[in-house]
C-alpha cells in the first residue's frame, strides 16, 4: 500500500533548523533520555577507506516515547577540498517507530550532523564548563571548529577566542570568521600550550591520530571538550590527561571505550578511574559534573544515534509540511 514520504533538501533544512538554544535543548533532552534507560542504540557501524582518505559511519537509536527513529549515514572524504567539495556528506532516514515505514528522507549533506554535533558541545559546556568563561580556545580550523565555538558561546558567552591549527593561515581565517560571527576578539596562536593556559574552555576538533593537547597543560578551572576522536585510530587528548582531570565524562561509555579518548587511555593502562560518568547522567543529576570552580573537567564526545533521532524528529515535528511529499 502506497504512503506519503517527506523529502527535505539541505537548502530547506538550513532555512528551518539553526544552531540555537532550541536545538541545544533538543540534544540535551536526547542525552537525558539515554541516561534514563530504555533507549535502543546499537554500536556505530564504521568503515575506513584509507586509500580514498575517507570514512563512513552509520548511526541510529530508538527513544521511548518517540513516534519515529532515524538512521543516519555520514561520510567524511577529507581529500574533497582539493576538488572544491565539502568533506562531509550524508543523509538521515526517519522511520515510523510503530510500523517501520519510511516517513521522511532528510537530504542534509551532513548539515544536521554538523548542527547536532556542535549542539552536543554546547550541552557539555553548559553542564561542565566554569560558570564564567572569559577566554575560549579552539584547536582545529575546520567547519566544526567554527560551529563548536559558536555553540559554546550560546551557553558560556566568552569575550575572547583563541584558535590554533597546524596551518596558521587556516587558523587566522577561522579566527577572523569567529570574530565576525560572534562579535568578539579572536586571535590565531601558534602555541597550543599557551592557548590552553589562557583559556577556561578548550575545544579540540581535529582528525588527529596523536595528541594535540598534553596532560601537563591542564590547569585549575579548565574544561576541555574533545570531539574529534570518533574512530579507533584517532586520538586528540594525551591519555594521561583523563586521570588528571577531576571529572572525565563520556557521551556514551561503550563508544568512548572503542572510539574515543578512553580507548587510548585504556590501551596504555593510564585510565584507572573505573567506569566514567555519561553526559546524560550529569544532566539528570545521577552523577556529578563540575564539583568546584577550580575543578578540571573533560568531556569526550564521539557522536551518538540519539542525537540523530532527536534532531530528525525535531525537524519533522516542527515542520510537518516542509519539503516535498511523494507517494511510494
Amino acid at each position: 500500500m502506497a504512503h506519503d514520504i517527506q523529502i527535505i533538501t539541505e537548502a530547506e533544512l538550513r532555512g528551518i533548523v539553526k544552531l540555537d538554544l532550541t536545538t541545544v535543548d533538543v540534544i540535551e533532552a536526547a542525552f537525558a533520555a539515554l541516561a534514563r534507560g530504555g533507549v535502543v542504540m546499537p554500536p556505530i557501524m564504521s568503515m575506513e577507506l584509507e586509500a580514498m582518505h575517507g570514512e563512513v559511519d552509520a548511526k541510529t537509536a530508538f527513544i521511548p516515547g518517540f513516534d519515529s527513529f532515524a538512521l543516519k549515514v555520514s561520510t567524511g572524504f577529507y581529500g574533497n577540498a582539493k576538488l572544491g567539495l565539502p568533506s562531509l556528506n550524508g543523509l538521515m532516514v526517519l522511520f515510523s517507530a510503530k510500523t517501520g515505514r519510511v516517513e521522511a528522507v532528510l537530504l542534509d549533506n551532513g548539515y544536521l550532523t554538523d548542527v547536532r554535533t556542535a549542539a552536543a558541545g554546547a550541552v557539555a559546556a553548559r553542564h561542565l564548563a566554569p560558570e564564567v568563561v572569559e577566554t575560549a580556545g579552539v584547536i582545529g580550523t575546520g567547519l566544526q571548529a567554527r560551529l563548536q565555538a559558536e555553540a559554546a558561546h550560546l551557553v558560556r558567552p566568552f569575550t575572547r577566542v583563541l584558535v590554533h591549527g597546524r596551518d596558521m593561515e587556516k587558523a587566522r581565517a577561522c579566527a577572523a570568521d569567529l570574530a565576525r560571527s560572534l562579535g568578539i576578539g579572536a586571535e590565531a596562536v601558534d602555541d597550543p600550550a599557551s592557548l590552553v593556559a589562557e583559556s577556561q574552555l578548550v575545544i579540540t576538533t581535529t582528525p588527529a591520530r596523536e595528541p594535540v593537547l598534553k596532560a601537563e597543560w591542564l590547569h585549575p578551572g579548565l574544561h576541555v571538550t574533545a570531539m574529534g576522536s570518533d574512530a579507533d585510530y584517532k586520538n586528540e587528548i594525551d591519555p594521561a590527561a583523563l586521570s588528571r582531570a577531576d571529572s572525565y565524562v563520556c557521551d556514551r561509555v561503550s563508544q568512548c571505550e572503542s572510539l574515543g579518548e578512553l580507548r587510548t587511555a585504556l590501551a596504555t593502562g593510564l585510565w584507572t578511574g573505573g567506569t566514567p560518568a555519561e553526559l546524560g547522567e550529569v544532566i539528570t543529576g545521577q552523577k556529578p559534573g563540575r564539583r568546584s570552580p577550580d575543578a578540571i573537567t573533560i568531556s569526550d564526545l564521539t557522536g551518538t544515534g540519539v542525537q540523530d533521532t532527536a534532531i530528525a524528529t525535531h525537524v519533522r515535528a516542527r515542520f510537518p509540511k516542509a519539503g516535498t511529499i511523494i507517494r511510494a
